[in-house]
């Protein structure tokens, strides 16, 4: 068993990790910084200049904005100067309303917003928001974590400034994780202890039957409920473990109102990671404490794989929420840490290499992808199936493995990243 001290570190690692958020966290970033130089500046901007940086313009171009029918930063500028309020956090819009939308759109008429990319050389995730009333200036950027400040500043007065310090040195000392050490929190750590976990599970399956309600993004949850699709597919625990992770990516996308858990920054990362491993436990069975632990285990996992990887990158984040539903699955399969190992292994062997190319409808289409994958990984491994050490990037140490996978996702893919970009800011606007 993992000691106290080592257990209250990771548990708060996962609590500041896996929290709730509306919409897509970059937009909501963006939304909450510029919520926060609006309260320095103490009135309505007359002007709002936007510099971020280029995973940040990726992953905001393409999504709904919750409550405004709209996508794009635009509308999430504009709302986050009228009505955002810095305390929420990733909930930061939450007290949107159809009359605030309306007098959002009028602002933008104004053209008051200028949205760019930051000159030079910054973190992945970087935004920066100047708020400009007369020849007032208030100043609110973020660096590294969607939700964390490194300076701030008002008139000639700078309120804080933490630019040249890393997260670990601001928010407390990473804490150092291994495959190992993720499997003997998940399954040693006394079970009351875990509870937190509980309301990922409700808040992502609760979004999951939300989206299959109502017509979201592609609609592939729903799509996949279908008459057409059970019957090719049938009613299955796979299917239906497809349809609700899909379905509450579905709503997310598409701007529905409704919070999710996140995980490392990202709801889909959240959602791939509750929903897979919630529904195999509901569906077979499982105790509370199977769940939970589970649970626990799938979070943990991504948290671990992000740790080298970084918030944002080339590599889609289902890649890594996936392996961790994969690790959950297993467990609730009666794997132990060999079969653990072997699952990691196999997704590693199967989907390193898919692009991240920017927050959208058809994120759900990528991470029906990895929860299938997820699920073949935890059968195989449970029947002893292993992808060994000869093969591609697999190493026999699975904790080098992940380190392979994070520096190709890091290191080796941002040419990718670059030209991702590129093709999205300079493609024409046709359409099937």
């Amino acid at each position: 068993m993992i000691p106290p001290v080592e257990r209250k570190a990771i548990a708060d690692l996962l609590r500041r990790e896996v929290v709730p958020a509306i919409g897509c966290t970059e937009p909501m970033a963006v939304a909450l910084c510029t919520a926060r130089a609006r309260e320095l500046l103490d009135c309505l901007p007359e002007r709002i200049d936007v510099r971020l940086s280029a995973n940040i313009l990726k992953n905001a171009m393409g999504v709904g904005i919750p409550g405004t029918g709209m996508i794009g930063l635009p509308i999430a500028v504009a709302l986050g100067a009228r009505i955002g309020r810095s305390e929420y956090g990733l909930e930061v819009l939450r007290d949107v309303t159809p009359e605030e939308v309306d007098a959002a759109r009028r602002y933008l008429a104004e053209d008051r917003i200028a949205i760019a990319l930051k000159e030079g050389a910054v973190p992945t995730l970087y935004v920066e928001v100047e708020c400009c009333s007369g020849n007032r200036r208030a100043v609110a950027i973020i660096a590294d974590m969607h939700t964390r400040f490194v300076y701030l500043s008002v008139d000639d007065r700078v309120l804080l400034d933490l630019r040249g310090d890393s997260a670990a040195e601001t928010d407390g000392q990473e804490v150092p994780l291994t495959l190992r050490r993720v499997y003997d929190y998940a399954v040693t750590t006394p079970i009351e202890e875990l509870a937190f976990i509980d309301e990922a599970r409700r808040l992502n399956m609760a979004a999951a039957e939300f989206a299959f309600q109502g017509e979201y993004g592609h609609s592939l949850g729903r799509t996949l409920r279908g008459r057409r699709e059970l019957h090719v597919m049938g009613d299955t625990l796979f299917s239906r473990i497809l349809s609700y992770t899909s379905a509450a990516c579905d709503a997310r996308m598409a701007g529905a109102m409704i919070p999710v858990m996140s995980n490392s920054g990202s709801g889909n990362q959240g959602i791939a990671a509750t929903v897979p491993v919630a529904v195999y436990a509901a569906q077979t069975g499982a105790s509370e404490e199977q769940t939970r632990r589970a649970l626990v285990l799938s979070h943990l996992t991504a948290v671990y794989i992000k740790q080298s990887l970084g918030r944002l990158s080339a590599l889609c984040g289902c890649v890594v929420a996936a392996t961790g539903s994969s690790c959950g699955i297993t467990y609730l399969m009666g794997g132990g840490y060999h079969e653990i190992t072997c699952a990691v292994q196999n997704m590693i062997a199967n989907l390193t290499g898919m692009i991240c190319d920017g927050a959208k409808p058809s994120c759900a289409l990528k991470v029906s992808s990895g929860v299938s994958t997820a699920v073949m990984s935890a059968l195989l491994a449970i029947e002893g199936k292993c992808v060994t050490s000869v093969e591609g990037i697999i190493d026999d140490d699975v904790d080098r493995s992940i380190r392979n996978l994070t520096a190709i996702g890091r290191d080796g893919m941002a040419a990718t990243d670059r030209l991702v970009l590129d093709i999205m800011t300079h493609k024409g606007t046709g359409g099937c």
